[in-house]
C-alpha cells in the first residue's frame, strides 16, 4: 500500500494533485484578495486596479513569445535525446528573449498611453506607470514556471507565482493601509510590484540550484529558427487565450454600466476555481506528451491521453458542483448586492464542464507539432466569443456575456479535440462519441 502511494505521488497523477492543491489554495488567496481590495478600495479604485491587472496578465503571458510553453516542448525532448547543449541554450536564450520582449512591450504600451493623451493625467496614470515595471517581472516568472514544469517540478513551477506572490500581495496591501497609505489603485499596483519581485527572486534562485544539480556543464548551442518557428505560434495562442478569457469583461465594460461589470466580474472570480482542474492536469502532463512522443511510443501516448481526459473531466464536474453549491455563500462575502451573480456563475461553470468533456486536445497540439493550428482555433474562438458578446449583451445584459462565453468555451474544446484527431489520430474526448473509444 505504501509502495503504491509512493508511485502515485511520484507519477503524473501525484504531480497533478500537487498542482491542483496549490492552485486551489492560491485561488482561495486570490478570492480573499478580491474581497479585501473591493472592500478597502471601493468600487471605483477597485475597478481601476482590476483593469490594470487584466492587462498585466494578458500582456505578461504573451510577452514570453511562447518560450514558456516551448520549454515544456523542447527541453524534455532534448533531454530524452541527451542533447544537453541545446537544453542549456534554450534555458539561457529563452530567459534573455523573455525579459527583452517584456521590456519592449512595456515601453510600447507606455508610448501608446502617452500618445492617447489623457490616461496618464487621470487616475490611471500612477497605476499604469507602476504596471510597466510589473510586466517584465511577471513575464520572467511565467517563463520560469514553464521551465520548472518541463522538469516535472510542479510545486516549484506553481507555488511561487500563484501562492507566494498572491499571499505577498495581500500582506503588502494590508500592511500599506495599516501604516497609513491610501487604499487606492496605485498603492495596490505598487504592492503587486513588490510581491512579484520577491516571488520571482525566490523562484529563480531555487530553479537555478535544481537545474545545476541535474544538468552537467555544457557549452550552450542555439537553434533560434526552430525555436521561434514553434514558439511564436504558441505566443499567438497565448495572447489569444488570455484575450479569450477576458473578452467578455472588456466588451461588457464598453456596453454596460460599472455596476453590471462588477456583478459579472465577481462571478468570473469565483468561477476561476473550475478551470484550475485543467490547468493542474496540463501542468503535470503536457510536457509528458512531448517526451512520450519523442520516445516513439504511440500506443502509450494514446493510453496516457485517455486516462488524463477521463480523470480531468471527473475532477472538473466534481469541482464545478462544489462551487455551484457554495456559490451563494461565496457571493455573499462580496456583499448582498452581488447575489444576482449566481445564475451567471452557474452558466460559466457549465461552459467549463462542457469544454473538459473533449479532453487535452490543446495540449497535444501545442506539444506535438500542432501549435499553429491550436493558435488558429483559439483566434477563431476569440472572434466568435467577441461577436456573441456584442450580439447578446445589448438584449440580455450580463447573462448574454455568460452564455456567449459558455458556448465559445465549449466549442473551443470541440475544435481542439477534432484538430488533435485529424493531426495525430488520437481520440481525446473523455467519452468518445464514435466507435473508436480510447483505451
Amino acid at each position: 500500500m505504501i509502495g503504491r502511494l509512493k508511485t502515485f505521488r511520484a507519477g503524473p497523477a501525484g504531480a497533478a494533485l500537487d498542482v491542483f492543491a496549490i492552485r486551489i489554495v492560491a485561488a482561495v488567496f486570490a478570492y480573499g484578495a478580491q474581497v479585501l481590495m473591493a472592500r478597502l478600495m471601493g468600487r471605483t479604485e477597485y475597478g481601476i486596479f482590476a483593469s490594470i491587472w487584466v492587462w498585466i496578465a494578458i500582456l505578461g503571458h504573451s510577452s514570453t513569445l511562447g518560450f514558456a510553453q516551448g520549454a515544456c516542448r523542447f527541453l524534455p525532448a532534448d533531454q530524452a535525446r541527451g542533447d544537453l547543449a541545446h537544453v542549456r541554450g534554450f534555458l539561457i536564450g529563452g530567459a534573455w528573449v523573455t525579459g527583452a520582449s517584456a521590456c519592449v512591450v512595456a515601453c510600447l504600451g507606455l508610448a501608446l498611453v502617452w500618445m492617447q493623451g489623457t490616461l496618464l493625467d487621470g487616475p490611471y496614470g500612477g497605476p499604469l506607470l507602476l504596471a510597466a515595471l510589473v510586466l517584465p517581472l511577471f513575464t520572467l516568472q511565467d517563463y520560469f514556471e514553464g521551465v520548472a514544469r518541463s522538469q516535472n517540478w510542479a510545486v516549484l513551477a506553481i507555488a511561487p507565482p500563484y501562492l507566494l506572490r498572491q499571499g505577498l500581495i495581500m500582506a503588502a496591501m494590508l500592511g500599506a493601509v495599516t501604516i497609513g497609505a491610501p487604499a487606492e489603485a496605485w498603492v495596490a499596483v505598487a504592492c503587486t510590484l513588490a510581491a512579484t519581485g520577491i516571488a520571482l527572486a525566490i523562484q529563480a534562485s531555487l530553479l537555478i540550484l535544481r537545474l545545476r544539480a541535474v544538468l552537467p556543464s555544457e557549452i550552450p548551442r542555439y537553434r533560434w529558427r526552430a525555436w521561434l518557428r514553434a514558439c511564436l505560434p504558441i505566443a499567438a495562442a497565448d495572447l489569444a487565450h488570455s484575450a479569450f478569457n477576458m473578452i467578455d469583461v472588456v466588451i461588457l465594460s464598453m456596453l454596460m454600466p460599472p455596476m453590471a461589470v462588477g456583478l459579472y466580474f465577481v462571478a468570473t472570480r469565483i468561477q476561476q476555481f473550475v478551470p484550475f482542474v485543467h490547468y493542474a492536469a496540463s501542468a503535470a502532463t503536457a510536457q509528458r506528451f512531448a517526451a512520450i512522443h519523442a520516445s516513439g511510443d504511440a500506443e502509450g501516448l494514446k493510453r496516457f491521453v485517455c486516462a488524463q481526459a477521463r480523470l480531468t473531466f471527473a475532477a472538473t464536474v466534481t469541482v464545478g458542483l462544489i462551487i455551484v453549491a457554495a456559490g451563494p455563500f461565496l457571493l455573499a462575502m462580496f456583499g448582498p448586492e452581488f447575489g444576482g451573480s449566481f445564475p451567471l456563475l452557474a452558466v460559466l461553470i457549465a461552459g467549463n464542464v462542457g469544454a473538459s468533456l473533449f479532453g487535452p486536445g490543446e495540449d497535444l497540439l501545442t506539444m506535438i507539432d500542432g501549435e499553429r493550428l491550436s493558435a488558429g482555433i483559439t483566434l477563431a474562438m476569440l472572434a466568435f466569443a467577441a461577436l456573441l458578446c456584442v450580439g447578446l449583451i445589448p438584449s440580455m445584459g450580463v447573462m448574454g456575456a455568460a452564455i456567449a462565453m459558455a458556448l465559445a468555451t465549449t466549442l473551443r474544446g470541440v475544435g481542439m479535440a477534432l484538430a488533435a484527431f485529424l493531426v495525430h489520430g488520437i481520440v481525446t474526448p473523455a467519452f468518445p462519441f464514435s466507435g473508436r473509444a480510447c483505451s
